[in-house]
């Protein structure tokens, strides 16, 4: 059975980020995907400390980071999915503080072994969402592609939602949901 882990870093449940996330996981369920939704707001994670001298601890060596709290149990779950939904709202055209906290300490783990990066080359789709005018969606969607590139993604989508759109993107949305469980099935033959 397929998997796909959505991870969504919202400060609302229900809100834009939120609604197309999880409109890409109804499409990936509808091709037979089992699905999950994380919403990072229900996690303790910190921000990365730089350990060491150089600024680089276990992370570096081991793949691991030693800070105690949600973040070893969902790069567990990370590892485990078949592909991959990223949903970030849009902040100053950039990812929102959670994402950008996880993200970085993702990639800090990714540096361990190239070979196997946390995201593994899996289908990955990349939601950008933002309560205004959505002019900073490019910017932001570039950001966390850079980012998740580092970490294994292999992006096959981009969307970017905003106000102006958020009446037709939960359905493209759930089509590129159905178009990324078929992509994990594909590659997994």
């Amino acid at each position: 059975m397929t998997t796909v882990l959505a991870i969504e870093s919202s400060a609302r449940a229900d809100g834009l980020t939120a609604t197309v996330a999880k409109a890409c996981l109804e499409g990936a369920a509808e091709a037979g995907a089992t699905t999950e939704l994380v919403q990072l707001k229900d996690l303790a994670l910190e921000r990365c400390r730089m350990c060491g001298e150089t600024g680089w601890g276990l992370c570096l060596s081991e793949g691991r980071c030693v800070i105690e709290d949600d973040f070893a149990g969902l790069v567990s779950k990370i590892r485990a999915a078949d592909a991959y939904v990223f949903a970030t709202p849009v902040y100053f055209s950039d990812l929102s503080e959670s994402m950008k906290a996880f993200t970085d300490r993702l990639r800090r783990i990714s540096g361990f072994d190239k070979g196997n990066r946390p995201l593994g080359k899996k289908p990955t789709v990349l939601v950008a969402a933002a309560g205004g005018s959505g002019g900073g969606t490019v910017h932001c969607l570039a950001e966390l592609d850079r980012t998740l590139n580092v970490c294994g993604a292999f992006a096959i989508d981009h969307i970017g939602a905003a106000q102006r759109n958020k009446s037709y993107k939960p359905d493209v949305a759930r089509r590129t949901g159905r178009a990324l469980a078929e992509a994990a099935v594909s590659k997994k033959d």
